[in-house]
């Protein structure tokens, strides 16, 4: 049987990156209900990455930008929704700050929503 001690079971877990919050997301796709799948897929895949850096993500999801305050902007199914998030690549933290409408995001301003 193997024993991992506590700290070789911490680094473990601290690669995982922590979304905050899927509230967020199940309140909007209850909303828009064709937003669940790409949204579910996109949690998924963000709460299993070990991003180190905007690269990482870049390598992960092809359609994303980049702007001021490690925010991200993530098109989701198919550029139908947009999905804000603020990313601490020090912490694994992934805080969601804005999930709409393309229509929506039009009328945010990502630096600071």
């Amino acid at each position: 049987m193997e024993h991992f001690s506590c700290s070789q079971t911490w680094n473990a877990i601290q690669t995982l990156m922590n979304v905050v919050t899927k509230k967020t997301l199940q309140a909007f796709w209850t909303i828009h209900p064709n937003a669940k799948g790409p949204l579910t897929s996109w949690y998924d895949h963000a709460k299993a990455a070990d991003w180190q850096s905007p690269q990482d993500i870049k390598n992960d999801f092809r359609s994303v930008d980049f702007v001021g305050d490690n925010r991200v902007i993530f098109d989701i199914g198919g550029n139908n929704y947009r999905l804000v998030v603020r990313v601490s690549y020090t912490f694994k933290q992934v805080l969601v700050k804005f999930v709409g409408t393309h229509k929506e995001y039009d009328q945010i301003n990502p630096e600071t929503v």
